[in-house]
């Protein structure tokens, strides 16, 4: 990893999964002041959306924290004018958190203390997400191609046919990955449209939408000033290795989560 600095988060683990615990504070020195802070996670760390909450928390208490922005919540959906006090039902109603519309992907259990968390302090939610009623549209824009350098599509693309481990249609690859371009292009505008003078807009999301050389980033105007935090959970001996062609300034280190073979899954579904 080709980053300035990478910190070790040795406490989250356990402090992840106590109830009663606060999460642990992350260390924003060097990050701050920024407009957009990017931080990326693995789905499946709990430890990841420990350290998003405490962000959240460390952020709001300053005064910083100008909005919280979610892939996990579609664009135009957002807690913006609820008051601090509502409950959590009137939050997922605004954001229209629907476990069965999410497909169990992003499971209120697991966000819904990040998202309470800014709702707590004042801070407005926003939906960052395309919208599933455009995400046909996207895959037949062909304009989408040229939103990036065409090193990136290519990268891009090569990235959605390893994420569906080489069982997806080559028809498919140019289309889903006009979907994924189109995310990062939703996420972008949603972020600097919520920007404030003085604070931060934090923006939550899988790492491979915050990279900036590959997601988000690529979608900001010219010039506009963001920090990039990448989340990731990995055996003690692989911490310190760099991954090539990737940039971020700083990396989260948490511990490995249990081995699973998604690519076997995916190929026993598809060939029912």
């Amino acid at each position: 990893m080709n980053c300035r600095c990478a910190v070790m988060v040795g406490a989250v683990a356990l402090l992840a999964g106590c109830a009663t615990a606060p999460p642990p504070a992350p260390d924003l020195q060097g990050l701050l002041p920024t407009p957009l802070l990017l931080l990326g996670e693995q789905h499946d760390a709990p430890e990841h959306q420990a350290l998003q909450r405490a962000t959240v928390r460390q952020l709001a208490q300053q005064g910083r924290l100008a909005a919280l922005v979610l892939e996990m919540v579609e664009q135009g959906r957002q807690t913006t004018g609820l008051p601090p006090g509502a409950s959590e039902d009137r939050v997922r109603a605004a954001l229209d958190w629907r476990e069965a519309t999410n497909s169990g992907a992003w499971a209120w259990g697991v966000y819904g203390p990040v998202v309470m968390a800014a709702v707590r302090a004042g801070v407005p939610v926003l939906g960052g997400n395309l919208p599933r009623a455009q995400m046909r549209p996207a895959m037949a824009d062909a304009a989408l191609d040229a939103t990036v350098p065409p090193d990136t599509l290519q990268r891009q693309r090569e990235a959605i046919r390893d994420g569906h481990c080489g069982v997806l249609p080559e028809a498919q690859i140019a289309p889903m990955t006009r979907i994924q371009l189109a995310r990062d292009r939703a996420m972008a505008q949603t972020a600097t449209t919520a920007l404030r003078p003085g604070q931060t807009v934090l923006l939550i999301a899988g790492n491979a939408h915050v990279q900036r050389d590959l997601g988000v980033p690529r979608h900001l105007d010219p010039g506009q000033p963001h920090r990039v935090v990448l989340s990731l959970a990995r055996e003690a001996a692989t911490r310190g290795e760099p991954d090539a062609g990737v940039t971020t300034d700083r990396l989260w280190v948490t511990p490995p989560r249990p081995a699973q073979d998604h690519c076997a899954e995916l190929k026993k579904r598809t060939a029912r």
